[in-house]
């Protein structure tokens, strides 16, 4: 991958990035059809775009919902997203959940039978949590309503299954498909695309979601994102994804209660991700930058301004890729 992205940088330096792009139409239209693929629609429906967040501002921007429509969200929703949500005149409004931040399905039926909102926006995974959300039957409560049903996939594609029914669906190439930083995808079923406006009407030969996306481009990443599902695909999603489910099980076992540190999800969640609670008294970013300058090892410091209406403090999140070994985790927990 890394060698394909360097040499379509090469080409745009020695021939020109319009030249360079045009010889990758193969490859990149390739990609749209493998990567729609993975979410269940047609390559038609994706635009590349340049991140997650780019994608829901887009997705808006295009949607024009009416001011002050209610969104449903997760009351764990990660912040920047709500943001763009009130940037776009829209409400947020919270959807039901258990105790650790799952949405309840029978109490979301209710909600949406009782006063249902504009939409409902759901992260599938969140950044703060490795819980995976009831996303198929949201989607099936959604589409009996009449409500549209947006997927935050940043952290699911490449983790968990994403291919779910969603009415739109977005997410970003740099976490569990380790493609490169500065692309991501907005993928949306032809009836809600049906009802976006783009600032400008695509070419008449090509599909209406190409209108979203940027003529200014870094098609170099885009080729890199490309490759990246295209290795995913070798590797066998449901294989990679049993590692994956496997990692955060051992994870756990091993990191919780190492030097006092409490694992937040349950047991057996079917995520890489480990989130870790401190004990008393301990600085999450000074250990994450401990762990990083003397054993090498990456984690996360996330603060409460990452979900301020769910966590309570901050956490290190441990987020271990498929060549990760439980010897990796226990070094980890002995470096706690």
């Amino acid at each position: 991958m890394l060698e394909s992205v360097a040499h379509h940088a090469r080409h745009e330096a020695e021939l020109g990035g319009y030249v360079a792009e045009s010889a990758a139409q193969d490859l990149l239209q390739q990609g749209r059809s493998v990567l729609a693929g993975l979410v269940g629609l047609a390559a038609a429906d994706l635009a590349f775009v340049e991140s997650a967040q780019a994608a829901l501002a887009t997705l808006l921007a295009g949607w024009r919902l009416p001011a002050g429509s209610r969104v449903a969200v997760l009351p764990g929703e990660y912040a920047p997203n709500t943001a763009l949500l009130r940037a776009a005149g829209l409400t947020p409004v919270p959807l039901p959940v258990d105790g650790v931040g799952r949405a309840a399905p029978e109490e979301v039926e209710r909600l949406l039978a009782a006063d249902p909102p504009a939409a409902v926006h759901l992260t599938h995974v969140p950044s703060h949590r490795g819980i995976v959300q009831p996303a198929a039957e949201l989607v099936a409560l959604c589409r009996a309503a009449g409500v549209p049903l947006v997927l935050d996939a940043a952290q699911s594609l490449g983790h968990v299954d994403v291919d779910l029914g969603a009415d739109a669906v977005y997410g970003t190439s740099r976490k569990w498909l380790a493609g490169p930083r500065g692309v991501g995808f907005l993928c949306v079923r032809p009836a809600l695309a049906a009802r976006l406006t783009p600032a400008m009407a695509p070419a008449a030969d090509l599909p209406p979601m190409r209108a979203f996306e940027s003529g200014e481009a870094h098609v170099a990443g885009r080729v890199g994102l490309v490759l990246a599902v295209g290795e995913h695909l070798a590797a066998g999603p449901d294989r990679v994804r049993e590692r994956l489910a496997a990692l955060g099980a051992a994870g756990r076992q091993v990191l919780d209660g190492a030097a006092g540190w409490r694992v937040v999800e349950p047991a057996g969640e079917p995520t890489a991700t480990t989130t870790l609670a401190p004990p008393d008294g301990v600085d999450v970013v000074a250990t994450r930058a401990r762990l990083l300058t003397e054993q090498g090892i990456v984690t996360t410091a996330i603060g409460v301004e990452r979900a301020p209406d769910e966590m309570t403090g901050p956490v290190l999140r441990v987020s271990p890729h498929v060549d990760a070994t439980l010897d990796d985790l226990e070094a980890l927990a002995a470096a706690l």
